[in-house]
């Protein structure tokens, strides 16, 4: 006893919170502070080179009344339905494949997963190159079999739904792993004694698999909804917003408002709104999530 109280002399009551500050001061100087100066400049006027005037709810007040932000508003809710739908759909599925014992699957795994590490910017210029009109190699496939390919990404009402499909390309392999972490962690025997009771592969899967898996969907579910409101990187890359304002989102309006027309205090009050749409979409999975992500409640 007396050797291990010398040993452990130096701990104290707030040796813990010695590690922890480092944390907390990047926490509160990268995340809290921010977040704060953006709420106090969203009831403001600022333009980065005087200073901030407090104009009330003149901003907002500006922002619904503004149809095409309402629009941006349509464009982000679009965005984000469809990537959160084809990314657990297709990580999904990627993982029900890969969910196999075979000499090199952790091949196929990484190539997969690719992508994901893949800069965001590069991944929209490849993209670009291979949507071009005339020269792109999806066109000139679709040109091959006598169709008349679309301009994806000139054209209103593909350009969205384009560059869409591109992230859900990308990320995909990064829930491919989420869910295949949820699906080597089922039970075994429970498996083995769906199997051993004459149940199909679809019977398992729909009937032991998913009900077990339901914390991981969830999980997988809160992450992609978040995901899909951080679409900077590829509309920057790819459309930079048009044609039309057709790829405009949140996320890039609080860019073009804050560091092309350099109105802060406007720009701060759509990252507030962002904050808003993100905060009840988090805030409503956890209260559904009682009715399907509790197996065993």
């Amino acid at each position: 006893m007396k050797k291990e109280s010398v040993a452990n002399g130096w701990y104290k009551g707030y040796t813990p919170w010695l590690f922890l500050f480092p944390t907390v001061i990047g926490l509160a100087v990268f995340r809290l502070i921010p977040i704060g100066a953006s709420f106090f400049l969203g009831f403001t006027d600022w333009n980065l080179l005087s200073k901030p005037v407090f104009n009330g709810l003149n901003n907002y007040k500006e922002l619904f009344s503004d149809s095409e932000f309402i629009g941006i508003i349509g464009n982000t809710i679009q965005f984000s339905v469809l990537y959160v739908l084809g990314s657990m759909l297709f990580g999904l599925l990627l993982a029900l494949l890969i969910d196999v014992k075979m000499h090199g699957i952790g091949f196929f795994r990484a190539c997969i997963y690719l992508p994901v590490i893949t800069s965001a910017v590069a991944v929209g210029i490849v993209w670009n190159w291979l949507l071009g009109p005339g020269f792109g190699l999806v066109n000139i496939a679709i040109e091959a079999i006598g169709l008349t390919p679309p301009y994806w990404l000139s054209d209103a009402k593909y350009a969205l739904n384009t560059v869409t499909f591109v992230q859900v390309w990308k990320m995909s392999g990064y829930y491919m792993i989420l869910f295949l972490a949820g699906l080597q962690t089922l039970p075994k025997e429970t498996l083995e004694a769906a199997r051993v009771d004459g149940a199909s592969p679809l019977q398992t899967f729909f009937r032991v698999k998913l009900p077990l898996f339901s914390p991981t969907m969830f999980f997988v579910l809160t992450v992609t909804i978040i995901d899909s409101f951080k679409n900077f990187e590829l509309i920057y890359a790819m459309t930079k917003g048009g044609p039309q304002n057709a790829t405009n989102t949140l996320v890039y309006d609080v860019y073009l408002n804050a560091f092309a027309y350099y109105r802060v205090g406007f720009a701060s009050a759509i990252s507030l709104v962002l904050f808003v749409f993100v905060g009840a979409m988090t805030l409503f999975n956890f209260y559904v999530k009682k009715y399907w992500a509790n197996p065993w409640e």
